[in-house]
């Protein structure tokens, strides 16, 4: 098992780092959702920490199991996953939770005088990141110091902005010449927030993982991997007035950048351009469908496409259809080892 995880973790840097264009697949076992968890999402909770130890270790484990049953390119990471309004929350939002999916953030500002009389929170006093550090602490005690971790999830200041503002009022406040400014100075004060958190992360946790979204694994040491999700309802200009400087500046921070976006945001792709060394784009296309990631982002200087949740024939199109030098990691949802072998067959038997 040490050899094959060696040998996964040095086939994944090399397409990182641009040195193979030959795609990986990633096979990931049934994992216990954050609602399934005992106790339900720990960063909610002030029960013991270790009340969910179980939980991150038994959804680790079962990745190990798969990977030694099945050759797949994948490393195992034990995530300390987490829903989207982790940051929100932090900065004083109410959280709605569901009982049939993730929690979310309630928004607590409606007006740009309420935004403005935000203040910035200290990271050690906001309960539910601590709880990241506290389980990531524990979890690395249990498994060893040599474990992979996975992130919680990320969100970037623009949109966890969103989340604490009403939407509609943030979007007309955007527009507004007497509102627009509070919206950068709460995108800017979330932003701020959210680079702390990442500097302190990767501060604690050397060895865990920045891709949440799919899961997969990508090099410690790259920069975070964030998700870009309300790019989607603006306009070109409103996105690199408002929200690219943010993510130009996470990258010059880390040296560069992954980004997950499930938005219609083909719109924003000549943008993305913008964002130095945007090293991973994981796609989650909707009625739009994939094949446009090959019109902004194809050949040996585009990001690594990171994709998760494809039709195999999707799959096969892209790899027959990329530019010569194009990277891809896919990422399948396997129930059993059964399935994962016949996937696997398949996949490795396209011509690329």
């Amino acid at each position: 098992m040490d050899g094959r995880l060696a040998d996964n973790e040095q086939f994944l840097r090399a397409i990182y780092a641009g040195e193979t264009a030959a795609p990986a697949f990633c096979c990931v076992p049934p994992q216990v959702s954050i609602i399934a968890a005992p106790g339900g999402p720990y960063n909610l909770s002030s029960a013991p920490i270790r009340d969910w130890m179980g939980w991150v270790v038994g959804n680790y484990q079962r990745q190990l199991d798969l990977l030694a049953a099945v050759g797949h390119d994948g490393v195992p990471c034990a995530h300390l996953a987490t829903g989207t309004e982790i940051f929100a929350q932090a900065l004083g939002c109410p959280v709605h939770e569901y009982g049939d999916s993730n929690p979310c953030a309630l928004p607590r500002v409606t007006t740009a005088a309420e935004a403005d009389a935000i203040e910035p929170p200290s990271l050690w006093d906001c309960p539910g990141l601590v709880r990241v550090f506290e389980l990531g602490q524990a979890v690395r005690a249990e498994l060893g110091p040599e474990a992979f971790l996975g992130p919680c999830d990320m969100q970037t200041g623009f949109d966890i902005a969103a989340q604490v503002w009403n939407k509609a009022d943030f979007l007309c406040a955007m527009c507004l010449p007497d509102e627009r400014e509070a919206v950068k100075r709460l995108v800017g004060l979330c932003a701020d927030f959210y680079r702390t958190f990442l500097l302190e992360l990767r501060r604690e946790f050397p060895r865990m993982s920045p891709c949440h979204c799919p899961s997969a694994w990508a090099p410690p040491e790259l920069g975070p991997w964030t998700s870009n999700d309300e790019c989607g309802i603006i306009g070109t200009e409103m996105f690199e007035e408002f929200a690219l400087p943010e993510l130009v500046e996470l990258a010059e921070t880390f040296g560069s950048l992954g980004m997950h976006c499930c938005a219609a945001a083909e719109h924003q792709f000549p943008s993305f351009h913008k964002i130095p060394n945007l090293y991973a784009f994981n796609r989650v296309p909707a009625k739009q469908g994939i094949d446009p990631i090959l019109e902004h982002f194809a050949g040996p200087d585009a990001p690594v496409h990171v994709l998760g949740w494809m039709a195999d024939a999707t799959i096969e199109r892209l790899l027959r259809t990329a530019p010569a030098g194009t990277r891809f990691i896919f990422v399948r949802n396997c129930p059993d080892p059964d399935d994962a072998a016949r996937w696997l067959d398949r996949m490795r038997e396209i011509p690329v």
